[in-house]
């Protein structure tokens, strides 16, 4: 298929369709046992902290409208996960520190490179950061140790009350198509190259979440509980 007649944002897609899959499996892997884990859910939140504000402070309006803008509400959420004086004690770790590294090497080379990053995390926070996020919530229904919050307390980050979930993706992909057409066919393919990079340097980071393993046994442990639960009932009925 010639890729001319994809849609960019397309192209940049598919270019990035098998490191995404492999992406995804490592967010799976990481994550998915300790959604109820606030410790872990915060590790994940603050890994990518530093990364969504260093986009929103030098990527243009144009290509970054303020109602995609998730500082504020990823602070919100941390502060509620680890206190409102987490920034005392918080260092960014060496992995997200390269990460800002070369977002800054390619603001001094090539601003437009940035667009590829803009395109793969806030589509990832509007397609996977969804999932993710009701995940958490179910995860509540079995965690009976879990405290009582609203399903939009500690979910900042995953809330926009202002527009729809659609109409956000809609509007980050005719961005990226409209400035995909206007650019030369090298820097282009210079930022389909580039696509790829984001998920390298996102496994990076999620490798670096820790605190895993324990979160799983204990998830294995409430299950283990259910599913006695369940079995004494069946017996008595």
């Amino acid at each position: 298929m010639d890729s001319k007649k994809l849609s960019f944002s397309k192209e940049m897609r598919l270019a990035t369709r098998d490191i995404h899959s492999v992406s995804d499996g490592l967010v799976n892997a990481k994550l998915a046992f300790a959604l109820y884990d606030n410790a872990v859910w915060a590790e994940g939140l603050i890994i990518f902290y530093e990364i969504f504000k260093f986009l929103e402070q030098h990527v243009a309006n144009d290509f970054l409208p303020d109602e995609f803008h998730r500082t504020q509400q990823f602070e919100q959420d941390l502060n509620t996960y680890l206190g409102s004086d987490w920034r005392n004690s918080y260092h960014p770790r060496k992995e997200v520190l390269d990460y800002i590294k070369h977002l800054e090497e390619l603001e001094r080379q090539n601003p437009n490179l940035l667009v590829a990053y803009v395109y793969h995390l806030y589509m990832g926070l509007l397609s996977g950061g969804q999932i993710l996020q009701k995940r958490k919530n179910m995860s509540k229904k079995f965690n009976f140790f879990a405290s009582k919050t609203t399903s939009t307390e500690g979910a900042a980050i995953t809330t926009f009350e202002d527009n729809s979930i659609y109409e956000l993706k809609q509007k980050m992909r005719k961005i990226v198509d409209d400035f995909g057409d206007r650019l030369d066919e090298d820097t282009r393919q210079q930022l389909v190259a580039e696509s790829r990079k984001v998920f390298e340097l996102n496994n990076c980071v999620i490798r670096t979440v820790s605190g895993v393993n324990k979160a799983n046994v204990r998830v294995l442990m409430y299950v283990g509980i259910v599913i006695i639960g369940i079995a004494a009932v069946r017996m008595i009925w």
